[in-house]
């Protein structure tokens, strides 16, 4: 493995500045000083060192999907006092510090996923990738209802001045108390979904995320979680590749 790569996925810093390091004389293998990044390392069998600190492999990254019910932070912690998502996960998981991709509100439910995986990360959560989010949402019926959702699908400017992307939707089902609608969308601005819909006089009875890019809930109970499969960390790499 390159000594720069190896160093990133230790967790110590980003590549291009381990690539500094390298090049400053900084980084040691086995106690002497290297400084081409693209040196090559066995992690199993060299010493690396920055300074007096021995770098050391990370532990193999987690994938988590969560079915995050309502009422629970999308938070490590709460100063007070609510149930939080950690609170749903057991020692041995929190303790290797997972984050979340992305966030869901107090009183928003569904698929969260979380990973020690920081680039995975990074590219699920940032616009350029434009990685489909798709929520089913109840709406309280209105007759203009079908007239709004076609300004979601045009794209529309937030009262706070935020120029939001097109949005798919869908009807699944509609009543004259409350119609769901599956809408999907690519940009992920904080509380998206409730603002278009605050701003659109639109009022949300249940906010629900079903799916984030390739991934779904599929039977997973609320307050559960599942590591992903192989099969889905795959297929979750490959759409983030197709999406460049």
């Amino acid at each position: 493995m390159r000594l720069n790569k190896f160093i990133a996925q230790a967790g110590i810093t980003s590549r291009r500045k381990a690539d500094q390091l390298i090049e400053q004389g900084k980084v040691k293998v086995n106690k002497r000083p290297v400084f081409k990044p693209y040196y090559q390392v066995d992690p199993n069998q060299d010493i690396i060192t920055i300074g007096s600190k021995v770098i050391k492999p990370r532990d193999k990254d987690i994938y988590l999907l969560l079915n995050k019910p309502i009422e629970v932070i999308t938070a490590l912690s709460d100063p007070q006092g609510r149930t939080t998502i950690y609170d749903l996960l057991p020692a041995s998981l929190t303790c290797k510090r997972p984050v979340p991709v992305g966030r869901l509100d107090y009183f928003s439910e569904g698929l969260l996923l979380l990973t020690t995986d920081g680039e995975l990360c990074y590219k699920l959560t940032h616009p350029k990738f434009k990685i489909p989010k798709t929520y089913r949402v109840k709406i309280r019926t209105e007759r203009e209802l079908p007239s709004k959702l076609k300004i979601m699908e045009k794209g529309m400017v937030l009262k706070e001045g935020e120029k939001v992307w097109p949005a798919q939707t869908r009807i699944i089902t509609t009543n004259k108390h409350y119609t769901l609608i599956d809408i999907t969308i690519k940009q992920g601005l904080n509380r998206q979904i409730r603002r278009m819909c605050r701003d659109l006089d639109l009022t949300i009875l249940q906010l629900k995320r079903i799916k984030l890019g390739p991934l779904g809930l599929k039977n997973l109970a609320p307050g559960k979680f599942r590591h992903l499969s192989s099969y889905e960390l795959n297929l979750l790499k490959r759409t983030l590749k197709q999406s460049r």
